[in-house]
């Protein structure tokens, strides 16, 4: 007579590849450490490419990297060197203005030295001459009023300003209308704005 089968847990072969795997799992466990799974693709993503991990390197890599920081050299070179054209401009620019400040200094301290017979007073034009014996002198006399009885060189004529600088008479139409504007700009009332706040309302009113 044929004995029933026994009920029960079916016993796994020992040697099958779930059972090393289970057995492998318990004693990971046991050892209070956790296995990682061995794919190049945990959960579907590939965490590392294996292109540029298993790979040689490339040489044209490197020259692509020379070839970027030369480039990069180079732009740094030419916004430097914009930079450094714009303060020589600058440089030159208030070098100019210098010369030009000292030039005028100079001939206003020789205008002042001519000789003058009358007490010279700003806002009006006077009218350089000069002597047969080199002497320069001041005169309230144009050359147009002299006409032809002119009786020495004329030099030049000047305006005096309110500063004691002396302007060329070319040049006084553009000059006073720069000290107009400059007087326009000064007259201006500078309002305050208006303030809500009782410490500063009597400043506004």
């Amino acid at each position: 007579m044929e004995s029933a089968p026994q009920s029960g847990p079916e016993k796994k072969d020992p040697e099958s590849p779930g059972v090393q795997q289970a057995a492998a799992g318990q004693d990971g466990m046991r050892g209070g450490g956790s296995l990682v799974e061995l794919t190049p693709t945990p959960g579907g993503l590939a965490l590392v490419s294996p292109y540029h991990t298993h790979r040689v390197g490339d040489p044209l890599d490197l020259v692509a990297l020379a070839e970027q920081v030369q480039k990069a050299d180079e732009f740094i070179r030419a916004n430097a060197t914009n930079k450094l054209t714009v303060i020589a401009e600058q440089i030159q620019y208030l070098q100019e203005k210098a010369r030009k400040v000292l030039e005028d200094a100079h001939r206003d301290a020789d205008l002042h030295r001519a000789a003058c017979n009358m007490v010279k007073k700003p806002g009006n034009i006077y009218y350089l001459y000069k002597r047969e014996s080199g002497q320069q002198y001041f005169s309230i006399i144009s050359p147009k009023e002299w006409g032809t009885s002119c009786p020495h060189d004329f030099l030049g004529a000047y305006k005096l300003q309110h500063d004691l600088s002396w302007t060329p008479y070319e040049d006084i139409e553009k000059q006073d209308a720069k000290i107009s504007l400059m007087d326009k700009l000064l007259n201006q009332p500078v309002a305050l704005p208006s303030c809500t706040e009782p410490t500063f309302q009597r400043l506004t009113n």
